[in-house]
Order: structure tokens, then sequence, then C-alpha cells
């Protein structure tokens, strides 16, 4: 093909047990408004019939889905293989039980492209995969772009997930890998190992551009001993990546540890059954206290700098002060009684 445009930018699409979704999410990446996008979709040795609708969209669309065929090797080393053949000039994700609005290969690469950014975030649906009804839209408000090496504390605002949002594909092309990937919050272990590698300007587009489907059931998923133990050592790999490289982010790193690891998984952890919760977070801030010392009095967790900026921060400081306090027992109670009883979900 004589003057074929290049690629503006791939899009990664793990696979595995999602053939009854599949046809819509790639449906979704063939007609994006952006012409210049490859889909490149691992079949991660899924034992339906995943790769016989990969093929036949390969078929359909030469050079727009790219299909890769491999053993059972899970998302993380899915992702990067793909990352490793992708000839966009920026890299996305979309998981493949999801699917993108029209505009959003264009608006994302648009904005990072004239902004010249390291990574352009868009806003997305979360939708009950059995009724369809959305349960929250989320990071589709109006934001302030912001440069990393001059305010890295509003990388805490990011959602973990990849999905909504593109990466300038020199950065992920060259960062560095964990040799023990962990096996929950994988996608925040992710984002850490690109922000290392970041200088510039994060840009957001205030627009609902994915629908991630959300199954029955799977608002509050539990985490196993071992599933804490790979993202806890992680997390430790991910802190000697910064002292080495990027010390001047490590005040960032302390925070988002707070976060995901002091919050979040804690809450996650409070949902199992038998769990001595107060024991879970005597051993967790004891962690945090050790490898992330910073988070009782970050910089990025106190009025005057949240003031200005609100958002997840915001919520951040409430539970800090909640931390300090002792009170995170009584606090996980309403939480998990506000999404049992009350149907109302609040992401940290």
């Amino acid at each position: 093909m004589a003057d074929a445009q290049p690629i503006a930018l791939s899009i990664i699409v793990p696979c595995y047990k999602v053939e009854k979704y599949l046809p819509k999410c790639l449906d979704s990446l063939v007609n994006q408004t952006l012409d210049n996008i490859e889909a490149i979709c691992i079949n991660d040795g899924s034992p339906d019939s995943c790769i016989d609708i990969l093929r036949d969209y390969e078929a359909r669309y030469p050079g727009k889905v790219v299909v890769i065929d491999k053993q059972n090797e899970g998302v993380w080393k899915g992702r990067w293989d793909g990352i490793a053949i992708a000839r966009g000039e920026y890299i996305g994700f979309l998981d493949s039980d999801d699917y993108a609005m029209p505009t959003f290969a264009e608006s994302l690469y648009r904005a990072a492209k004239d902004n010249d950014a390291d990574i352009a975030v868009c806003g997305f649906d979360r939708i009950e995969l059995d009724t369809n009804k959305r349960l929250s839209r989320e990071m589709a408000s109006p934001r302030a772009s912001f440069v990393i090496d001059e305010d890295p504390g509003r990388l805490v605002e990011l959602n973990g997930a990849p999905w909504n949002k593109c990466f300038r594909a020199s950065v992920l092309k060259n960062m560095r890998n964990l040799e023990n990937p962990p096996t929950v919050l994988d996608d925040l272990a992710f984002h850490l190992l690109a922000y290392c590698d970041m200088h510039g300007k994060v840009v957001f587009v205030p627009d609902a551009l994915v629908h991630y489907m959300v199954r029955a059931g799977s608002i509050i998923n539990t985490v196993r001993k071992e599933q804490l133990e790979s993202i806890l050592a992680a997390f430790l790999c991910i802190r000697g990546y910064y002292e080495e490289a990027r010390p001047e982010l490590l005040g960032m790193l302390d925070a988002v540890a707070f976060l995901h690891l002091g919050v979040s998984l804690v809450f996650r952890l409070s949902c199992s059954k038998d769990v001595d919760i107060k024991a879970v977070i005597s051993d967790m801030t004891a962690y945090l206290d050790k490898n992330f010392p910073t988070w009782r009095k970050s910089p990025y967790i106190n009025w005057s700098y949240v003031r200005p900026r609100g958002g997840a921060l915001s919520k951040l400081l409430v539970v800090q002060k909640v931390y300090k306090a002792h009170a995170m027992p009584a606090f996980l109670g309403l939480y998990r009684f506000m999404i049992d009883k009350l149907h109302i979900d609040i992401k940290w």
C-alpha cells in the first residue's frame, strides 16, 4: 500500500474468555473517527472462540486489526507483547469486554499530540453489564493540564486503569518491567512504572469515551493472601526504581501507596470472610510507615495543596485523618453499608 499514513495510535486489547463481548469491542475500534489507528489484539490462549473472531476481523480489516495468538501468560505479559510491536506514536488500551465511543481514539490522540503530552486522559462510564445501567461517570469533569516535573502530586488524581488513556509510545517501549508482576492492582503497577520515565505534560479530555462494563457482584472483589503478597512485593520493587531514577517523585509514590494500598486494597480485604480487619489495618499501617513513610505528612495530602485541586485528593485527605484517628474499622463498616444497603459506591 503506497503512501500509507503513519499509525497515530496503537490500541492494545488483551483477550481471554470474552467471545460473548469481543465483537462489540472490536466493532467500536474499527469504526473510530480517527482512521490511522491499529488495534493489536492479544489472544492469551483463550479456550473459547476468541481466536476465530479475531482472525475474522483481521481478515476484514487488514492493517487495522493485528492479532497475536499466544499461550496463556496473563494480561501483564500480553500488554508488553503488544507494546513491543506497536507502530503508533501513542499507545492506548481497551479491555476486550468494554467498548469505546467513536471519538475515543481521535479525542485522546489529538489532545496528546496538540499539547505534546506524555499522557492524555478521558472520562469513562461504569456500566452494569446485565442491565446496561450507568453506575457512575468518572474522570469526565474539566481538569487543568499539568506538567509532571512541576506538579507530580497531581498524578495521584489519575485512576489506575490504562483503558481511558493514551501514552507516548517511546516511554512505554523503554520503561522498566517487573520480574514478578503483581496479580492484583497490576494496572496501577503498570502506571507507576510509566510515571517513573515521564517528565512532561498530562492533559484531560472531559468526555466519557469508554464504557467500562461491570459484571453483577463485581463491585466488591476480595483479595487472596498470595495476591496481597504479590502487590506489596511489587510496590517495594517499584519504590527501588524511584529511589534510583526519580527520587523527586517519592512523595507522589508514597501518596499513591496510601490511596491504593492503605485505602482501596484494605477495603477489599475487609470484604473477605473471617478477616481480622484491625490486624489488617495494623499490618498495612506498619508496611506504609516502613516503606512509604511520607504518607502521614505528605505535601500532597494537606489542606493547602488539596483546596485548589479537590477531586480524589479531597477524599484522600479525609481518609488520612480517619487513619490517624484509628477509626478505619468503623469507616470501612460504613463504606460497606453504603454499597450493600444503599447501593452507593464512592470510588477512591
